[in-house]
């Protein structure tokens, strides 16, 4: 992927740390891992967690050991993930450990198959899964057999390395990824919080509601689409670690997988063209507006503006297949550089209305569809995509599965198959989102393709198609077939 957008860019556009590793290199560098063994393990786990060490070291992780991975309490420091093979006895979970479970990512590893049956619908697949991670209270899993071990997340991926033991180019590719950012929903000080000020009694949101209610429908048809897994359906230890998965999710009734979004209409100003950004490029970049962004596309510098941006999104923890239009849709979005999130008026007490786990992803798209507008009406005033944005805005929707290249609308670009697998909510999610969406706007560009939107691949996750088209329309398109044209993430 070519990063046209510098660290100190995601950062003001996104608020994304200017530390954050982009790169599996970068990721494996900075990652910081404690090995916390189970009493008593089988011989091939031990073999497995002993290769998986000699792998870690092979990447440049750090690994910390005996008082080095301890804080001055006894806790595990946080942001040590912490690798813990074999099966543990209540008082001995790695939970009891660390300080919280926003501080480390615990990977459980166990010796038996994974929970995937042929067969299985993925909700089956990604209950157990999510159960077995409530139970043991750990963010990964691993599971080990004789032919392969198998990587299983939060949000519903499943990655099979076909090797007995794991070697560094392996858990380079797939699981330190996983273990550089961890899936948290957005915190509060990441959001400027207004209750109550999405009017949902307004007649163009409640036309905009009607459509979500009918996508949802569609997606009810697909049996591959995962819904919704209820906090208090899972299995857990005791009532001390129930309380810990309800402060994990910020009392979210559950997880809910995938999101529909609406970008509402935008109308930026077109790009400025420069002749050189060289200038620019040496000097100190804060002395830039801080509504403009500096980049090269198809060979020509730019200064793109920066509007602000508001999205109609589906809430967190709500049934996408039977959306309530009162009650299940929020508003997020960037203003003068600061993501808020408006929830509906008139809410019922007991209903908590939740940003998304990935909110700041929605938001790097609906930026990225702005700065394509921009770039388009300096390139290409005839452009249709500018006239799309501006009269109906876009819709966004993201799926935990991939579509056939057969199912892909005409004038959308794929991207993003060969990123590293990270799960999302996480600041290199948003990253690769507003990247790769530039970099398929190149690629329209450069093949006479007249640019409608973005396929965005997420391995190990999902998959996000933003564009022109209504989201209705879109979950007609991938959903025109048997269900099983969509394949497993992995």
């Amino acid at each position: 992927m070519i990063e046209r957008i510098s660290a100190f860019w995601l950062n003001r556009i996104l608020g994304i740390p200017a530390s954050t590793p982009l790169s599996p290199a970068a990721m494996g560098s900075a990652l910081r891992v404690a090995f916390c063994p189970s009493p008593e393990m089988s011989p091939r786990l031990e073999r497995f967690t002993a290769a998986l060490r000699d792998a870690f070291m092979g990447c440049g992780v750090t690994i910390l050991d005996g008082s080095e991975a301890c804080a001055p309490d006894g806790r595990i420091k946080a942001g040590t993930a912490v690798i813990a093979p074999g099966n543990f006895p209540d008082e001995l979970l790695p939970i009891n450990r660390v300080s919280t479970l926003y501080n480390n990512i615990i990977v459980g590893i166990y010796d038996q198959p994974p929970p995937v049956r042929e067969g299985q619908t993925p909700q089956r697949t990604l209950d157990a899964v999510v159960g077995r991670l409530a139970w043991d209270m750990v963010h990964l899993l691993i599971y080990v057999t004789d032919e392969a071990w198998t990587i299983c997340s939060m949000n519903g991926g499943v990655t099979t390395i076909d090797a007995r033991m794991p070697e560094a180019g392996d858990v380079l590719g797939s699981l330190i990824p996983k273990l550089t950012a961890q899936v948290v929903p957005p915190r509060p000080d990441e959001l400027e919080v207004r209750p109550g000020a999405l009017d949902t009694s307004d007649a163009g949101f409640m036309k905009i509601a009607a459509e979500f209610v009918e996508c949802g429908q569609i997606w009810a048809r697909n049996s591959r689409f995962m819904s919704h897994t209820s906090r208090e359906s899972l299995a857990y230890r005791n009532s001390f670690y129930r309380k810990i998965v309800a402060r994990y999710l910020d009392d979210r009734s559950g997880m809910s997988y995938g999101f529909f979004a609406r970008q509402l209409p935008v109308a930026p100003p077109p790009a400025l063209i420069m002749e050189s950004l060289c200038d620019w490029k040496e000097g100190d970049p804060t002395c830039l507006c801080p509504d403009t962004v500096p980049l090269i596309i198809a060979g020509r510098h730019m200064l793109v503006p920066l509007p602000d941006v508001r999205i109609i999104t589906t809430r967190s923890g709500c049934r996408k297949t039977d959306i309530d239009g009162s009650h299940d849709l929020v508003e997020i979005g960037r203003e003068q550089g600061r993501a808020y999130l408006s929830t509906p008026n008139g809410l019922p007490h007991e209903l908590v209305s939740k940003p998304s786990f990935d909110t700041l992803t929605i938001i790097a798209h609906a930026v990225g569809n702005a700065m394509i507008s921009s770039i388009l009406q300096a390139l290409d005033p005839q452009a249709e995509f500018p006239h799309a944005l501006k009269q109906y805005g876009a819709s966004m929707s993201h799926w935990h599965y991939y579509p056939e290249n057969d199912m892909v609308p005409e004038g959308f670009i794929v991207h993003g198959r060969n990123n590293p697998p990270v799960s999302c909510s996480t600041p290199q999610s948003a990253a690769y989102s507003l990247l790769g969406k530039l970099n398929a706007l190149e690629q329209a560009l450069g093949d006479g393709i007249g640019y409608l939107g973005d396929v965005h691949i997420e391995p190990g996750h999902g998959t996000n198609m933003v564009g022109t088209m209504p989201l209705a329309e879109t979950a007609a398109a991938l959903n025109w077939r048997e269900c099983g044209v969509l394949a497993c993430p992995g």
